[in-house]
């Protein structure tokens, strides 16, 4: 069995003290979050930061105290970790897209952004990223 490791996060900004999340359309069609490979030497901190940056050419702030995996098989005989964290955005910044990967973003309130999910994992992630979140004091 094959394992392979991806790192992102759940970005997410305020706006009129409301948290937004970013949600990600997919070229392949699917809707997700921020995430790829970890490349070479890279801490899981720094691939975060790369692949939010390379997708939607946003500098955040990452917060490691929260940290999730997410284990999944994309294929068979390989096993996937997804480890996210969660970032802020500044309000107002532009976003770029990776245009090879992502046809389109937008910054959605935590419900509406947990429906637009394709996947289950990713559903539970938002309001679990969004309850630490409020603990934070955000």
């Amino acid at each position: 069995m094959k394992h392979e490791k991806s790192c992102g996060a759940v970005v997410y900004t305020l706006h009129d003290g409301q948290i937004l999340i970013l949600v990600e359309h997919m070229t392949l069609g699917h809707t997700s979050l921020p995430k790829g490979h970890v490349e070479d030497h890279e801490t899981e901190e720094e691939t975060a930061l790369r692949e939010i940056r390379e997708e939607t050419g946003l500098k955040v702030k990452l917060d490691t105290g929260f940290r999730k995996t997410i284990t999944y098989s994309p294929y068979e005989g390989i096993m996937k970790d997804v480890i996210f964290f969660v970032a802020q955005a500044k309000d107002g910044d532009p976003v770029t897209v990776q245009p090879e990967e992502v046809r389109e973003v937008q910054f959605l309130p935590e419900k509406e952004a947990a429906e637009a999910m394709t996947y289950d994992t990713d559903k539970e992630l938002v309001h679990e990223a969004c309850a630490y979140l409020r603990e934070q004091g955000v």
